[in-house]
């Protein structure tokens, strides 16, 4: 069974379908017409959502660009100042609703223009957020009616939905064309849940349940990212990814980096910011960006930005920075592979990482754990690499 597609990756690759070998397909189309990398966006999504629905009973929610999240969170209550810190004044969601609105917050600039996918059907609180956003797609199991109206309305009609159902189980290979060529491998059941998590190397072995459930969050984001990858999370939220980085202590840096972004975002100063009229939210949240970064802009930037704001506080020093992350805790890290050098630690010490988990067996592994024991830090070796390509 064939699902046609606009296009291919690019428009000018014609000829592009969906193959599903079965007389009923378990993904259909309920609005709006797929391009290849939507359906690769979307299939890669969801299984990131259903697998975390799985391991830690919450609804779950991702948000994904270019074949890696942007985001991805489970559903919890969601903090006044994290709400003002994405521009958002509603307050009565629903569970699967505020799930999404923590995936897309992870990193509100990557997520412009996203595939959003939610384990759970999606409802009218979740259907009026997306509505106000500027995404692509959604691919869940099953909608509400009114809802399905709302988002079939959004982008002129041609918003596209995708329901999926939600006991499809894929083979147990996988296969992929290259070249003419095809290979072949077993797909990636790892399951990676609480139990995952029984080898801490480090002398610190104090494990808080909500940074564990950070560690998972991580971890199984972690399968759906393009390699190298490092993720960071925090209450159950990613909020710094750093992906398809030849060397992993790119990766950390730009996790790191990332990561610092969303917790600065909800420094009083930034939170103080006064914007001028009738600017939308993607215009502020790059303005934000552009205040936290302050020293690193050129005056022809500082000018552009002071004309979009009715005033300039005084920017956030670096000891201002490091003392407002630091007042944060339960910051967990986790690596699709090892890590060759204690750089990686050194680096993440600087964002305050206190978890770190990855597979280990680097022949310099006693020089990373003797670093995170310097950071009183807590450190896994899962044993298990979750390269993804």
């Amino acid at each position: 069974m064939d699902i046609k597609l606009k296009y291919g990756v690019n428009p000018h690759q014609k000829n592009a379908n969906v193959h599903f070998d079965g007389d009923i397909s378990p993904l259909k189309v309920l609005n709006g017409v797929p391009s290849y990398v939507n359906i690769l966006d979307a299939l890669a999504a969801w299984q990131l959502v259903k697998e975390l629905r799985a391991a830690t009973g919450v609804a779950s929610a991702a948000s994904f660009k270019h074949v890696s999240p942007a985001g991805a969170a489970i559903a919890k209550p969601l903090d006044p100042t994290f709400l003002k810190s994405q521009f958002i004044t509603v307050t009565d969601l629903s569970p699967v609703a505020t799930a999404y609105i923590r995936a897309r917050g992870g990193d509100r600039m990557c997520a412009f223009g996203d595939a959003a996918a939610v384990s759970e059907t999606v409802d009218v609180s979740l259907a009026k957020i997306i509505k106000s956003e500027v995404s692509d797609l959604i691919i869940a199991p099953g909608y509400d009616p009114e809802a399905l109206e709302i988002l079939k309305a959004k982008k002129k009609g041609n918003y596209l939905v995708l329901q999926i159902d939600k006991d499809y189980e894929p083979g147990d290979v996988e296969t992929k064309d290259v070249y003419g060529f095809t290979v072949q491998q077993s797909r990636n059941k790892a399951v990676i849940d609480a139990n995952f998590f029984n080898n801490i190397v480090t002398a610190n072995k104090k494990v808080t349940e909500e940074a564990l459930q950070s560690l998972i969050v991580a971890t199984i984001a972690l399968k759906y990212t393009q390699s190298n990858s490092v993720v960071v999370a925090y209450d159950g939220q990613l909020i710094g990814v750093g992906a398809g980085q030849q060397s992993r202590v790119h990766c950390l840096r730009l996790a790191c980096d990332k990561a610092e972004k969303w917790f600065l975002q909800q420094h009083p100063k930034v939170l103080g910011l006064e914007f001028a009229e009738n600017l939308k939210k993607p215009e502020k949240a790059n303005i934000v960006d552009q205040f936290i970064l302050w020293n690193e802009l050129s005056d022809n930037e500082k000018k552009l930005m002071a004309s979009q704001l009715t005033s300039i506080p005084e920017p956030v020093s670096q000891e201002e920075k490091n003392l407002f992350i630091n007042q944060f805790n339960g910051i967990s890290l986790s690596s699709d592979a090892f890590f060759p050098f204690r750089d990686n630690i050194d680096r993440a010490s600087r964002t305050n990482i206190q978890y770190i988990a990855h597979p280990g067996g680097s022949l310099r592994d006693d020089l990373c754990i003797a670093a995170a024991d310097e950071y009183n830090m807590i450190m896994y070796h899962t044993g298990t690499r979750l390269f993804t390509h």
